[in-house]
């Protein structure tokens, strides 16, 4: 199984889940986040004041899936994700030993 950690930008966020649901994506975690990567924060305008936004509001989403599916995901999320501006966020994918279903006790993909 495979833990596929992606931010996006938050207004992509409709569009990736319909994405993922249409290729058998059974659930997913969503996290409002911040952050800076190359895009390194922005300046705003408020009340004639100059501020500057050092962290950038993001979505992150945790997904667990069979490694078979691994690679059908992250290229679902580029696609949907993407908007071909800095910003569009970053996928790591990470190995997961073990799942279990608390209400059921099912194990591992079957706890999917």
């Amino acid at each position: 199984m495979k833990l596929i950690i992606a931010t996006i930008k938050p207004f992509k966020l409709e569009e990736v889940r319909e994405a993922l649901t249409e290729i058998g994506v059974g659930g997913m975690m969503v996290t409002e986040i911040k952050g800076f990567g190359s895009q390194s924060g922005h300046t705003e305008i408020y009340r004639g004041a100059e501020y500057a936004v050092n962290f950038v509001p993001k979505i992150k989403l945790e997904i667990v899936v069979g490694a078979a599916m691994a690679d059908q995901v992250i290229e679902t999320l580029c696609t949907a994700a993407k908007t071909g501006k800095i910003g569009d966020g970053k996928i790591f994918v990470l190995d997961v030993q073990q799942a279990v279903r608390v209400r059921t006790g099912e194990t591992n993909e079957n706890a999917l």
